[in-house]
């Protein structure tokens, strides 16, 4: 599992399926999200935009990425 830090309060699932290297643009992220294919904390997820905060999971095909918080202020 590969873990992504933020220092923001949440990010875009689709831009961390960007930032994090699981798609390489912002067009197939749209496209793998709609189509079902990225599960959130284990559940499809089909909203591109939704808020990923740390402690979320993501998950596609054989990847996961759990989002946690920048501790250095």
């Amino acid at each position: 599992m590969e873990k992504i830090t933020i220092n923001e309060e949440y990010i875009r699932l689709d831009n961390l399926m960007k930032f994090s290297g699981l798609c390489h643009s912002g067009g197939k992220a749209k496209f793998l999200i709609q189509n079902g294919e990225v599960k959130l904390n284990g559940e499809i997820c089909t909203m591109r935009g939704k808020k990923i905060r740390p402690g979320d999971t993501i998950q596609y095909q054989n990847q996961t990425v759990e989002v946690i918080a920048d501790t250095n202020p």
